[in-house]
């Protein structure tokens, strides 16, 4: 009890460290007058990257579009980090396990653990097959991507759903997962230019059902005048 009670202790403080950091990073905006402050926010930039890539609750952040982090790309002792963000955010299984291959020393170095890193990576690999599916995925892509057997689909699709990233049905007849709602990993100008359009179309749909209510009372009240003037 008291071991579960300490590691709940550990992961919110270590949720609000990574707060901290995405807070402080998000000030700098790549300006000129930035120049000499965001050289020196380059250990708090790989910091957060680390934090969100050991966090099992953290699946999305918009970190690459931060100027503080971007000059990372760049950066001889830190460009290996920023690699290691760029596979957790828009690549797959594959991508990570040749990065581990070739920096193992590195992500040990980082208290990075290699089986964590993999089962982060599969989820993050299931949300990169739903966002790019018309809503329905074969569980053939699902193996390929997460490199697992058949009967270890459904298991994989279980934690995400439990891991609040996925909203989806198993079709175990046509082995296919149909998807509803993901997480999308990295929430920019595209996600936000998504959900504008997206509700756009709700409201259409909303103003529409308003009209049809408002055209069928009024056929209604109508039909009703008529057949009082027809009684009379």
């Amino acid at each position: 009890m008291e071991f579960i009670l300490v590691m709940m202790i550990i992961d919110s403080m270590t949720k609000e460290y990574f707060k901290f950091l995405n807070k402080y990073l998000a000030t700098f905006d790549g300006s000129a007058d930035d120049a000499d402050a965001i050289g020196a926010a380059k250990e708090e930039a790989a910091a957060a990257i680390i934090e969100f890539v050991k966090s099992s609750d953290l699946y999305q952040c918009d970190l690459l579009d931060m100027p503080a982090v971007a000059q990372l790309e760049k950066d001889e002792k830190y460009q290996p980090v920023y690699e290691l963000l760029k596979i957790f955010l828009t690549q797959r299984l594959e991508s990570y396990l040749a990065f581990q291959t070739a920096n193992s020393t590195l992500l040990q170095g980082y208290g990075l653990v290699h089986e964590e890193c993999i089962t982060k990576m599969r989820l993050m690999s299931l949300l990169d097959l739903s966002g790019h599916c018309s809503g329905e995925i074969p569980y053939s892509a699902i193996t390929k991507a997460l490199e697992i057997n058949d009967d270890e689909v459904e298991y994989w699709i279980v934690k995400a759903i439990s891991s609040k990233i996925l909203d989806c049905k198993v079709d175990q007849l046509n082995q296919l997962v149909i998807v509803s709602r993901h997480t999308a990993r990295v929430f920019g100008m595209p996600q936000w230019q998504s959900l504008r359009s997206k509700l756009g179309v709700w409201r259409g749909n909303i103003a529409n059902a308003i009209n049809t209510i408002q055209a069928n009372k009024v056929t209604e009240d109508g039909g009703q005048g008529m057949q009082g003037l027809m009684i009379r």
